[in-house]
């Protein structure tokens, strides 16, 4: 039986940098997600039901399950990126499995494989309804490791 290797942090001070660019991300804020989980690898990203966040139905709309997804993907590859650094999504595809129907969605991603330049993260979300969690999307993504381009406003 393979183990799987655990990813390691470049940066031992990866989760105020991540925490601090999360913080500075305007649509996250809109949406009033939040990081509940991050470690070398992985982040996990939540955001509770409004109205202002649905479809016709009432579901949370695809949009902000992809847009968690992105972010939560984008920041567990950042965990495993140089201090000198910044990140970017350059691709990703989404399949949507359940409607998100729920009080809460969350986004659970990894990191799949981690080059220099190209992290390949994946991101499972769930919708919370009376305590029970449904798988309702599943994203592939690519993101870039943008050296020597730090991740701090102008």
């Amino acid at each position: 039986m393979e183990h799987e290797k655990k990813p390691a942090a470049l940066d031992p001070a990866y989760e105020s940098r991540v925490r601090e660019s999360f913080a500075r991300q305007g649509f996250m804020h809109h949406l009033g997600a939040r990081i509940t989980e991050l470690r070398p690898g992985h982040c996990e990203i939540r955001a509770l039901h409004r109205p202002e966040l649905t479809q016709q139905h009432a579901y949370f709309h695809a949009g902000v399950s992809g847009a968690i997804a992105d972010s939560a993907c984008g920041y567990a590859a950042y965990t495993l990126m140089p201090e000198d650094s910044s990140v970017l999504t350059v691709e990703y595809k989404m399949n949507l499995l359940a409607p998100a129907e729920g009080e809460e969605l969350l986004a659970r991603a990894r990191v799949l494989r981690s080059g220099k330049t190209l992290k390949i993260c994946t991101a499972d979300v769930y919708v919370r309804k009376a305590g029970r969690e449904t798988h309702c999307a599943t994203m592939l993504s690519t993101i870039m490791c943008l050296p020597g381009k730090p991740d701090r406003p102008a």
